[in-house]
């Protein structure tokens, strides 16, 4: 079993919390963009209260670890390693909770290229529980909005986890797929699986629009989330989402298989 001091050296040694990738630069764009309710960093959610770029900046101090001084404007962002470990307790807590009542869940990655193996396995775990892991609207078509203009993808599973996959990008039920911080593919599938009668997921795991989408919508969602996406962290704070885990969440795919390890041990779910 990997013990809680082993994993806080293997975050700290990948760089998935202490000193992160994210330039503070890029968080604060971010927060500025937030409070000026940009929907492309809202990425699904809808804040009940207005949340300023100090506010904004005190928040993720509190649930990261980040310099709380919006003075400081450069270098790199910091998450600590303990708000991690804390919050994959938690997340590993709902984990083990719909797994005892073997309920429906729904995995989706706007990261498949970092994230999908993460996800995989914790399908793969809560089915051999019992659970049903949903995967409606397989092929559905979702129009994303990007810089580039409209680009048309379809919405495809690869081992039970929804991703997009952009026209000609790839075979169906391979990898990898599209990158997306877009709500759209989880209100996709959701209307989906309501459309047909259900089941509905009591539980959405996944990342960006996936959970802020899903969370603004009533459905209990958990996903991790780096500094420069306030939307999930607002979202925890005001009671949309249920567990937000800080971390970078573009590390190599194989440096969160620790993390897949400890949050299944936690859970009751490892075989």
């Amino acid at each position: 079993m990997l013990t809680r001091g082993a994993l806080r050296a293997h975050l700290l040694d990948v760089r998935l919390a202490g000193v992160v990738a994210t330039a503070r630069e890029v968080s604060l764009r971010s927060y500025r963009l937030f409070a000026a309710r940009d929907p492309r960093v809202l990425i699904g959610i809808d804040p009940v209260r207005d949340w300023g770029h100090r506010e904004l900046v005190a928040l993720m101090a509190e649930r990261c670890g980040v310099s709380a001084d919006p003075r400081d404007t450069s270098g790199q962002d910091v998450i600590d390693p303990e708000r991690t470990l804390a919050a994959l307790d938690a997340f590993a807590g709902r984990l083990a909770a719909v797994a005892q009542r073997r309920a429906p869940v729904l995995l989706g990655t706007g990261h498949p290229h970092r994230l999908l193996g993460f996800y995989a396995a914790l399908a793969e775990a809560l089915s051999a529980a019992g659970c049903t892991v949903l995967t409606p609207a397989q092929g559905r078509c979702v129009d994303i909005t990007t810089r580039f203009g409209l680009r048309t993808c379809r919405l495809d599973y690869v081992r039970g986890v929804a991703l997009l996959r952009g026209d000609g990008g790839g075979r169906a039920g391979g990898e990898p797929g599209a990158h997306t911080h877009s709500p759209l593919p989880v209100r996709t599938a959701l209307a989906a699986a309501a459309e047909a009668g259900g089941p509905l997921p009591e539980l959405v795991i996944g990342d960006h629009g996936w959970v802020c989408g899903a969370g603004q919508l009533g459905f209990e969602a958990i996903g991790p989330a780096d500094t420069d996406d306030p939307a999930l962290f607002v979202g925890e704070a005001e009671g949309f989402v249920s567990v937000v885990v800080p971390l970078d969440d573009a590390v190599r795919s194989e440096y969160y298989r620790p993390l897949t390890r400890y949050v299944l041990n936690r859970a009751c779910l490892s075989r």
